[in-house]
């Protein structure tokens, strides 16, 4: 089962894997009646791998004093559709292509953490106190290659445009931080969230057009925002849900309660991150959107 759902996961993931990642992944099992937890370990990259036995303790405050980077960023993107893309399936697979052109874009992006380029190897708490919690923000600039992309012309039967900004976040567990980890798991996070929002609208066409089968030359559909809700009060940790036009806030909250057993108020939802979606006037505007 680990490594199945490792395959899946892997299958879907828009990045590189690196040298450095962790490839350790955990399994825990609680008992319902006694109440005893077993903790093993695998190395999901080796296919021979057996459980090893691990520890498993309690502790508080674990998290009070992780490091927490986040950033904005512009997303542009115009996604030509070949002239036989004529069901949302399709569209998927141009968006998936483009979307890895996209993902190779960002991992080429130079990353700045307050302002300023760090050393690979350099730790972001240098000169700060140690167990207090520090937060980061981030920069990310990114320059296409248009050298990569070849001249060729070919049939299209209408294009996606995919613009917005998005706001992304990355928890630093390590007592000393590398500013080459933070700005890993910040890329990760960008790209992962932007493909997860694309499909999940792709999911919310398929269903409107299996209601609806006429349609405009030109429309507008609205990917959900992103709202974060902190996992404690006192803590940096945060979870996110996305959140999409016609959603209220109660079914957050609900969706939080049935996904981590996690009392949510609606006050507790930081919402300010990122606008919801507006519809963009314009008689000069064609293509799909």
């Amino acid at each position: 089962l680990v490594f199945s759902v490792e395959d899946l996961i892997s299958s879907e993931q828009l990045w590189m894997p690196a040298e450095d990642d962790v490839t350790d992944c955990v399994t825990l099992h609680v008992n319902p009646k006694t109440r005893k937890t077993v903790c093993r370990t695998f190395d999901v990259k080796d296919p021979k791998s057996v459980a090893k036995p691990a520890d498993w303790k309690y502790q508080s405050g674990v998290c009070s004093s992780w490091a927490t980077v986040s950033c904005w960023l512009s997303i542009d993107l115009v996604v030509p559709l070949t002239d036989n893309t004529t069901c949302t399936r399709n569209m998927d697979d141009c968006l998936k292509e483009e979307l890895k052109v996209w993902a190779q874009q960002v991992e080429r992006g130079v990353c700045l953490i307050d302002g300023k380029k760090l050393p690979e190897e350099s730790e972001i708490k240098t000169g700060q106190k140690k167990n207090v919690r520090q937060t980061y923000t981030a920069q990310l600039l990114i320059t296409p290659n248009k050298l990569m992309v070849p001249d060729v012309v070919q049939g299209c039967g209408g294009c996606v445009s995919i613009r917005g900004a998005i706001h992304s976040r990355a928890f630093l567990h390590s007592n000393k931080p590398k500013a080459k980890l933070a700005e890993k798991l910040l890329k990760r996070d960008i790209v992962s969230t932007v493909a997860t929002r694309v499909q999940m609208l792709l999911e919310d066409l398929q269903t409107q057009n299996e209601e609806n089968k006429g349609g405009r030359q030109t429309e507008q559909f609205f990917p959900p925002r992103r709202v974060f809700c902190p996992v404690k009060p006192t803590g940096p940790l945060s979870v996110c849900d996305y959140q999409f036009r016609d959603e209220g806030l109660s079914e957050m909250t609900d969706r939080f309660k049935e996904m981590l057993d996690m009392d949510a108020a609606e006050e507790d939802l930081d919402t300010t991150q990122e606008m919801i979606a507006e519809v963009i006037e314009s008689e000069a505007t064609a293509g799909t959107k």
